[in-house]
């Protein structure tokens, strides 16, 4: 750095230079005559050097060495042209270094060293410069001083001052050395330039350096304009963040940024993904790195990551394999269900013995309230698991399954990869509620992406549209829900392990009452068994009277609403315990809500009782038949489809074909019309199995007996006479059993499925078993006291 020019014409002439000089020799830098310029002196010999040059007559050489990097240069370090400078002054400094300021007086070449040690002492020639006039050295001059002023005024590193100094200079010699020494140039550059002992030889090659140089300065200063120009606000923060960055790291702070992608790519260590996932984690963060965080793909990009380095690529929990304890689970959650709980204690056998299996694909199907979700849980305690359920009931779009690629707008996983996440383990027990209820239209269909969820085969390389990549779920034991299995395409349903829950009997929902749900609202509403208790005959009274349905929860609404009332007389004051009895319940719930209609309906000819299956569960129906006169008409109300219909004619056109069997007149169905009903006409009716009641029912009106009122029954008929099988069953006794049916006439083909009733629902009820039409007339028509004794 040049701090001054000194040009003394007086006292040049009187200069005497020594032919022996102490030598200094510098790192990247170079002296020039009649240049003042500040050193930093730190070696230990150049200390001593300039010490010995202040105490006699302060002169010394000063020479360039070839190599910068070089701490104790040798003679073949140097190069053989400096420059005799005079130490102006000299500062010693805390850490032993000097500070000091020198300036050049003549250049010298270098004949030999003299000494090397202590110091470096050498014989030199100097060389004065003598200029003589000369037109092309003038315009070389001013040319160069031109050219100088202008650099000033580009170059953001060259000061005003120079410029002024650059004015000042008459010598053509010293304004080439002042710009070789300012001017962004380099060492061996500026070496060079020392070197020229020819004044107009040293003019070109400045001239040249410093064209260079404006050439670069202007095409930074063009690049400059245009960046300028263009910034908006989004690239003038860029601008600022990065340097701030650059001043962060001058003051060595942490940039957050980098914080932030140094975490991530530990969290991705920690994940221990499989190879080709890391690869791709790895490569997107290695895009991250080099986008600008105001950059709306950073926030994608960095949301893409998250996701893959927080899912359980490898995180499992460990399954409880003591079959004893997974069992005690089950039962202390769940009364009965002893199919379900056989399937999943058989599992963990299997899961004992070879534990790399797959999970398992179960489909619950039954009623609501029969405790199908409630089970999922029961069964991820049992397991050891974590629990994870997503309700499908009403989805439209297979994006909720597979996701939504990373192109739009807040896209996200679907709602299998975001349970695993939530979830935090690759093996947790996934529920996927109301199966039945998935919706379908232009936006996709959500079934068919289950289709890969679902399958074995498949599911160990699940990719989710927003992940791209494959992920294992085979490890995951799916169990799905439904009310009933129609709706679910047989693709789907074919992937399932089909699993029917049916509803519960009486003495069922009253251990279930007693067991779970008493103690779970006594301590939701804050009581105790010492201030509410229930007699068994009370309980029995709230599930016939009470409520109608194949699960508990109506049940449980009606506890709750006792449990409610006892707490209102507990806050008013009262400490007595509470027996709710048969005679209490009307006090705490009101009038009776349903009551048997069988006796009142029966007792007339014409109405016969028959058993029906709903989505929430078995159910009792009633069909009437009425005549009147007319030409033979048959006419069907109560909302029924075109299969009961259907049954209806058949049932009809039978009677018809052994009227004479029936003791019916021949032209009896030539003077009057026949009406046959269905009551509940705001419910829709469907289904074969209605045939046999609809015979009974007309065979009854037309010889004007009626149809015993203890019987029920159920089968499809044809115009031979027979009874065919129907489905179910269990679900159709259960409601038998609720409305006070002491028999039951069933197909003769579905005598095998009374194996799945259970004994306290068979026991004081008879079934009948029937083949042929005849059969079901005779037997519901005649009096209880003329049976023969039934199957049981």
């Amino acid at each position: 750095m040049v701090i001054g020019y000194k040009n003394d014409k007086s006292s040049k002439e009187k200069l005497f230079v020594p032919a022996e000089l102490p030598i200094l020799p510098l790192r990247g830098t170079v002296a020039y005559p009649d240049l003042i310029i500040p050193l930093v002196v730190g070696r230990e010999k150049s200390i001593r050097l300039v010490d010995e040059a202040m105490a006699k007559d302060r002169l010394i050489g000063i020479i360039t060495q070839k190599n910068p990097d070089i701490e104790e240069p040798g003679l073949e370090d140097l190069f053989t042209v400096g420059c005799v400078a005079t130490i102006m002054k000299m500062v010693k400094m805390v850490d032993g270094s000097q500070r000091i300021v020198v300036q050049g007086l003549c250049r010298f070449k270098l004949i030999e060293f003299s000494e090397t040690e202590p110091n470096f002492k050498a014989r030199i020639l100097p060389v004065f410069e003598e200029y003589q006039k000369d037109i092309e050295i003038d315009a070389m001059y001013i040319n160069l001083k031109n050219l100088y002023k202008k650099a000033v005024e580009i170059a953001p590193y060259l000061s005003s001052e120079l410029a002024q100094i650059a004015a000042k200079i008459e010598s053509p010699g010293n304004l080439a050395d002042l710009v070789a020494s300012t001017v962004n140039i380099s060492a061996a550059e500026r070496q060079e330039i020392l070197e020229k002992i020819d004044i107009k030889e040293r003019l070109k090659k400045v001239t040249i350096f410093l064209n260079r140089e404006l050439e670069t300065l202007e095409l930074s200063t063009k690049i400059q304009s245009h960046i300028k120009e263009g910034i908006d606000k989004t690239q003038r923060e860029y601008y600022l963040r990065e340097q701030l960055k650059a001043i962060q790291k001058e003051l060595g702070e942490v940039d957050e940024r980098y914080t932030e992608i140094d975490e991530l790519r530990k969290k991705m260590v920690e994940a221990k993904m499989p190879p080709d996932i890391q690869k791709v984690t790895e490569k997107e963060l290695d895009r991250l790195s080099k986008m600008s965080q105001m950059s709306a793909e950073y926030t994608v990009s960095r949301t893409y990551i998250d996701w893959l380095v927080d899912l359980p690529w490898t995180r499992a929990t460990e399954d409880n394999l003591v079959i004893k304890d997974a069992r005690k689970i089950l039962n202390e959650d769940h009364y009965d269900l002893e199919k379900v709980k056989k399937r999943i204690l058989e599992y963990l056998a299997v899961r004992k013995l070879k534990s790399d299996m797959k999970g398992p694909i179960l489909c619950f199907v039954g009623p609501p309230g029969v405790g199908k979700t409630s089970l999922g849980k029961s069964i991820a305690r049992a397991l050891g698991r974590k629990f994870m359920r997503i309700s499908l009931g009403g989805i439209r779009d297979e994006a909720e399954i597979r996701g939504h690629r990373r192109t739009y707008v807040g896209a996200l996983p679907g709602r299998v990869v975001q349970g695993i996440k939530k979830a935090g383990s690759n093996n947790p027990v996934f529920m996927l509620d109301e199966v039945d209820k998935i919706g379908m239209d232009f936006r996709g269909d959500p079934s068919s992406a289950l289709l890969e969820v679902l399958d074995p085969e498949q599911n160990f390389s699940f990719s989710d549209h927003y992940l791209e990549v494959p992920f294992d779920l085979s490890k995951v034991m799916f169990i799905a829900t439904a009310n009933l299995l129609d709706p679910v395409p047989p693709a789907l349903r074919d992937r399932m392990e089909v699993l029917e829950l049916p509803g519960y009997t009486e003495e069922e929902k009253v251990m279930i009452a007693r067991q779970f749900i008493i103690p779970k609202e006594l301590n939701e509403h804050g009581l105790n068994a010492d201030l509410l208790a229930f007699d068994d005959e009370a309980l029995r009274l709230v599930v016939h009277s009470y409520t109608k349905e194949a699960g508990v929860r109506n049940m449980e609404r009606e506890i709750a609403a006792i449990c409610r009332s006892v707490a209102r007389d507990v806050a008013e004051g009262k400490t007595e315990k509470t027996c709710v009895a048969v005679d209490d319940v009307h006090r705490f719930l009101g009038h009776i809500k349903f009551y048997s209609e069988i006796a009142e309906r029966t007792k007339y000819s014409g109405v016969a009782t028959g058993l029906a299956w709903t989505s929430t569960g078995g159910d009792i129906i009633f069909v009437e038949a009425t005549k009147m006169q007319g030409k033979g008409n048959l006419s069907l109300t109560g909302q029924l489809g075109d299969v009961m219909k259907e049954s209806a004619q058949a049932a009809l056109s039978y009677i018809r074909s052994k009227a004479q069997d029936f003791n019916i007149p021949g032209d009896f169905f030539e003077k009057q019309d026949l009406h046959i009903h269905v009551p509940q006409g705001a419910i829709p009716k469907d289904g074969p199995s209605a045939g046999i009641t609809m015979m009974v029912a007309l065979v009854s009106l037309l010889t004007d007996k009626p149809v015993r009122n203890d019987v029920a029954m159920t089968g499809e008929i044809t115009l031979r006479g027979l009874v065919l099988p129907i489905g179910g069953v269990k679900e159709k006794v259960l409601a038998a059993k609720r409305a006070g049916i002491k028999s039951v006439m069933l197909p003769k083909m579905n005598e095998k499925d009374l194996e799945d009733v259970p004994e306290t629902v068979k026991e004081n009820m008879k079934f009948k078993f029937i083949e042929r039409v005849d059969e079901a007339v005779e037997y519901a028509l005649k009096h209880p006291a003329e049976e023969a004794p039934a199957t049981a």
